[in-house]
């Protein structure tokens, strides 16, 4: 690998300009912690987004992703992702068997999955779901774009909120059944705030454990995230943004920057910034190995 190519310098110039993996990232837009609140019946979201996830193994990209969900039925969301991104191995001896090889840009593995919100929130209780997700080997395990086999991230989360503020978090595992890399555990917990019309604001912090050998993530890490939405339509188009950096273990970066559209029969009550639904979904919350940011 001799350097970041044409494609990655744009978006980190872009990326740089907004803010100040083998395994991918995703999350409740733009955040790595997710949300358990399912896009509402008959209900649409799309997002176009790119992601940076970065540690001294490897640079990983999605540049650009595509995400849909719809609200199918009454309290499940479907969802799904197409990822096209870049691998950028450091090429450190130190590393390997990890971070070795030539860069690559093409399709990542797919994501699947469902958002179920089975317990509602009250004013005594919160909102309570899982957001199971199935990454789809479509990507080249060979190039470092996928890994070979299908893997898994089975997730369960909490929501309140309480006027302007909202908070969310939980926790769950990664599985796999693939050489070179390791089932592990993640957890988040987010805290958010609408300030005016325009402006919701957030800060997470995220953990997640040791990946394996192959992935960029060799050992557990908790990073500290910034980030929110700017709402040029509210709720219909928005811009979603977050930078952190590793606060705790191994050094890793974290970046997302996309735009947010929603449509559909209930279009006022499901959008990222309302106090009682953040944004369903994620663009790749931070849960798995290669090149899938």
């Amino acid at each position: 690998m001799t350097g970041f190519g044409l494609r990655t310098t744009h978006w980190l110039v872009l990326l740089s300009l907004l803010a100040a993996v083998k395994v991918w990232a995703q999350a409740g837009p733009p955040f790595q912690t997710d949300d358990p609140t399912p896009v509402d019946l008959h209900h649409y979201e799309a997002y176009v987004f790119g992601t940076l996830d970065g540690t001294p193994v490897e640079l990983d990209t999605v540049s650009p992703g595509f995400e849909f969900n719809w609200g199918a039925i009454p309290n499940i969301q479907l969802h799904a992702i197409l990822p096209l991104g870049e691998v950028i191995p450091s090429n450190k001896p130190v590393y390997a068997p990890g971070g070795i090889g030539p860069s690559a840009f093409g399709v990542q593995d797919m994501e699947l999955g469902f958002k179920w919100g089975f317990i509602k929130q009250t004013p005594h209780r919160p909102q309570i779901g899982s957001f199971t997700m199935f990454e789809i080997p479509t990507g080249s395990a060979p190039r470092g774009l996928g890994v070979g086999k299908t893997w898994y991230k089975v997730p369960l989360w909490a929501q309140k909120s309480f006027g302007p503020w909202t908070t969310y978090g939980g926790g769950g595992v990664t599985v796999f059944s693939v050489p070179g890399y390791r089932s592990y555990p993640f957890a988040g917990w987010l805290v958010q705030r609408d300030l005016g019309k325009k402006w919701t604001l957030g800060t997470e912090i995220f953990y997640h454990g040791p990946e394996g050998p192959l992935a960029p993530q060799t050992r557990p890490s908790t990073l500290i995230d910034f980030g929110g939405y700017y709402k040029f339509r509210d709720p219909g188009f928005q811009l979603l943004f977050s930078y952190g950096h590793s606060a705790v273990g191994q050094t890793e970066n974290y970046a997302y920057l996309g735009l947010y559209w929603t449509w559909g029969k209930k279009a006022d009550s499901d959008k990222p910034g309302d106090p009682d639904k953040p944004p369903a979904g994620a663009a790749f919350n931070r849960m798995g190995p290669p090149g899938l940011l």
